[in-house]
């Protein structure tokens, strides 16, 4: 991999042909449509496009290490802007109006009925959450509302409190549920992060209230809003479509938070920042999160691979999220979609990942030669 380079210029950022690949998230709504309106082997289109078409297009494409001016305003990233602030209500309009269509469609079997909803909870997973996650980021009230209902759509509206306040806080420390162990397998990670986080989260807004001076149970804590979006979201789903309707939202919502903790998983796989003593550690640095500069994958995911950069200035907006060399960063060998995909095969992704931890506890930590209270998650909690 060569060093990459910062030849963006602001000029050349706010033009719309730049922005226009990172739209391509928008061509899956038609095809959530035509699997079901048509419904047979079309309803497999989703998973088809987003985890192999978009790896054969990595492949070809290759990398992409260009990096933008980090110094552009939002005025520069004015397309980029209209990109993940137009997401939700398409989303809206898409999930529901199917919940309204599906359950009634004569032409769909209960098989196909719910491939399609499998469907939709790729996009809404891939896409609807990975777009929260962009808006949760920023200070704007209206795009961080438009982040509590992407998430609403998929009942994990903790997911704003646990990343903002325990994630990338406590990133890779044993106090972050979301920062896979050395060795733990995706389907150990999975029910214990479920679990964890929700609780994490909880508690996390809790202390933030009692630092306040307010109990939990004050109208300022934002589950009571997470409650509320959400239950809006399951009667609307029994208004339109009945408890077909129901059934079918729930299946979406959890296909969705599967793949988000799918993700999860793959980008701080067994990485760790240094234990400094008496629960301190090292501040983040690019080295603990795992970098990938595909370029399809990263034009449908909105620069999300960049993760190293987003961890080091959580701040940024993806346009400017910067890529970086082995020297920096460490690298994973596949874009998201086949990283996800090996994530399911445990025997798989230790022998591809493992290898890859053992290098970088190489380079960055050779003075640390025992890792077994790392591996277990057992160094002392951060303070």
């Amino acid at each position: 991999m060569t060093s990459p380079t910062t030849n963006l210029s602001t000029d050349q950022l706010s033009q719309f042909r730049r922005a226009l690949p990172f739209a391509l998230s928008f061509g899956l709504i038609p095809l959530v449509w035509i699997s079901a309106t048509v419904g047979g082997w079309t309803v497999i289109l989703m998973p088809v496009v987003t985890w192999y078409l978009f790896s054969i297009i990595d492949a070809i494409a290759g990398l992409n290490l260009d990096n933008a001016d980090p110094d552009a305003s939002d005025d520069d990233l004015f397309w980029y802007r209209m990109i993940t602030t137009a997401w939700m209500p398409v989303q809206f309009l898409t999930l529901f109006g199917l919940l309204w269509y599906v359950p009634q469609a004569a032409h769909l079997s209960g098989w196909e009925k719910a491939a399609v909803f499998f469907g939709v909870g790729v996009m809404t997973g891939t896409i609807g959450i990975n777009y929260a996650h962009e808006l949760m980021h920023q200070r704007n009230k209206r795009e961080r509302f438009w982040a509590d209902a992407l998430l609403a759509m998929v009942l994990y509206s903790h997911f704003r409190s646990e990343h903002l306040l325990v994630h990338h806080r406590y990133v890779a420390t044993p106090r972050d549920p979301v920062t896979a162990r050395y060795n733990e397998g995706f389907h150990r990670f999975y029910p214990r992060v479920l679990r964890q986080s929700l609780v994490s989260s909880f508690q996390a807004e809790k202390a933030m209230l009692a630092r306040k001076g307010k109990p939990w149970t004050d109208l300022s804590n934002p589950f009571f809003k997470y409650w509320a979006l959400q239950a809006g979201c399951l009667i609307l789903a029994v208004v339109l479509g009945g408890w077909v309707g129901l059934g079918l939202f729930l299946l979406q919502a959890g296909v969705a938070i599967w793949q988000l903790e799918l993700v999860n998983y793959i980008e701080h796989y067994g990485l760790t920042r240094k234990h400094l003593g008496e629960g301190k550690y090292e501040h983040v640095q690019p080295r603990h999160s795992w970098n990938a500069a595909h370029m399809a994958s990263n034009w449908l995911l909105i620069n999300l691979q960049r993760h190293s950069d987003h961890h080091y200035k959580p701040d940024r907006r993806f346009p400017v999220l910067q890529t970086y060399g082995d020297a920096q960063a460490p690298q994973l060998p596949y874009g998201y979609p086949i990283m996800t995909m090996a994530a399911m095969m445990p025997w798989i992704w230790r022998r591809v990942m493992n290898p890859r931890v053992r290098a970088w506890r190489r380079t960055y930590y050779p003075e640390i030669t025992e890792w077994a209270d790392y591996n277990a998650g057992k160094t002392p909690y951060p303070r």
